[in-house]
């Protein structure tokens, strides 16, 4: 077994060939119908009837295939204020028009503790999602804007994601947004994206196929394993090697459905 925390302890093996499998499952089955599969970024409606048109640039069909988008799951529209003892709150712009409702809003997005947002007066706010990304070799996993979509109402902040390695620490996923101009409200549809996954390989130029994964009782425990390891080490980036070794083999087992890659 040879999965590797980085991609340096790789160095002098064999090279792999052929598409990198990488799986996605949710780590919930209620409500599961609302998160659309991750899907691969393409310019499908853009002009390619020009031999020099851009759609049809080598560079560009290579940069746009190594990126999957993910979909907000419903409608946002939130504003910023604070209560009566100067407490941060989110308030729910939609009213009674809101397509989802205002507890379970609550229960899904959320504003950090004043104390842990990364810029003093720029909120922190997370949107739980139950999408996880996992791999049976090395592949490091980014999570970034979703800068190849145009926004006629751009959002008044940024989006701040990460970089890990998706073989050993399969995780669920948030969005996190720090909100620069709060005067402004956030507001996205249902079915824009949220950002961007892209994977990195080795050797970097292998292509990356995406499927959804069976939630085997392998797979369970292994997430039971590293899950709320945040809570308890402030450094998780620790602990890679300590879930490689308990990691089993094959996690990634494809099932039979149409999928996002």
């Amino acid at each position: 077994m040879q999965l590797s925390v980085s991609f340096e302890n790789t160095r002098g093996s064999d090279a792999k060939s052929g598409p990198v499998q990488v799986g996605w499952f949710l780590t919930t089955q209620k409500g599961g119908i609302i998160y659309d599969a991750p899907m691969r970024v393409r310019s499908a409606d853009m002009n390619k009837k020009h031999a020099k048109s851009a759609s049809r640039c080598p560079a560009v069909i290579n940069l746009e295939s190594r990126y999957f988008a993910v979909k907000c799951p419903f409608d946002i529209n939130i504003g910023f204020a604070r209560d009566k003892d100067g407490k941060p709150v989110l308030r729910n712009l939609a009213g009674e028009t809101s397509a989802i409702r205002a507890n379970k809003l609550g229960q899904k997005l959320h504003i950090t503790s004043e104390a842990e947002w990364r810029y003093p007066n720029v909120p922190s706010i997370q949107l739980e999602l139950p999408y996880v990304f996992i791999a049976d070799e090395p592949v490091y996993m980014s999570q970034v804007a979703p800068f190849m979509h145009y926004a006629k109402d751009p959002l008044p902040g940024t989006i701040f994601g990460g970089r890990f390695p998706i073989n050993v620490w399969p995780r669920p996923l948030m969005w996190a947004f720090e909100w620069h101009d709060i005067t402004k409200p956030i507001k996205i549809s249902r079915g824009d994206p949220l950002f961007y996954a892209t994977f990195e390989t080795l050797p970097q130029d292998r292509s990356v196929v995406m499927s959804e994964v069976e939630v085997t009782k392998d797979l369970t425990d292994y997430m039971d394993l590293i899950s709320g390891a945040v809570n308890y080490v402030n450094q998780t980036f620790s602990l890679f090697e300590a879930a490689e070794a308990r990691r089993p083999e094959t996690l990634v087992k494809p099932i039979n459905r149409k999928s996002g890659g």
